[in-house]
């Protein structure tokens, strides 16, 4: 199972990439073959602020539909329009071209409580 080693994770299994104080967020390869085949993404508005572990997203699949969790304080600043016509790419490519939004970190510090990618895969056994 895939675990890029550049990432934080989620106890929820959401990733989140750093670009200076922008993180890009996405849900993990093993969230994504728990769900199955992704038919529907709700993405949140850009602007929206959210806390570290409130519900951001909402994927939807065959089996069922599953809240997004923050990873960390922020604010919207992107959302990835592609998956409103092609959710599937969250099971194809889910640390690329599947990412699901964009936040403007309010807090670097809550980043230290997300695992690294060691800490993941113990928690997946992987």
């Amino acid at each position: 199972m895939l675990v890029p080693d550049d990432l934080k994770y989620s106890e929820t299994h959401e990733w989140i990439r750093l670009d200076g104080e922008i993180g890009t967020v996405g849900i993990t390869d093993h969230a994504q073959t728990e769900l199955t085949d992704v038919v529907y993404v709700e993405l949140p508005h850009v602007g929206a602020k959210f806390e570290q572990k409130q519900a951001i997203a909402v994927v939807e699949s065959v089996k069922a539909a599953s809240d997004i969790y923050a990873p960390v304080t922020g604010e919207v600043t992107d959302t990835n329009t592609a998956l409103e016509n092609n959710p599937a790419l969250v099971n194809t490519d889910p640390y690329g071209q599947g990412w699901l939004f964009k936040l403007k970190l309010a807090a670097l510090d809550e980043l230290a409580v997300l695992k690294d990618p060691a800490a993941y895969k113990a928690q997946i056994g992987a």
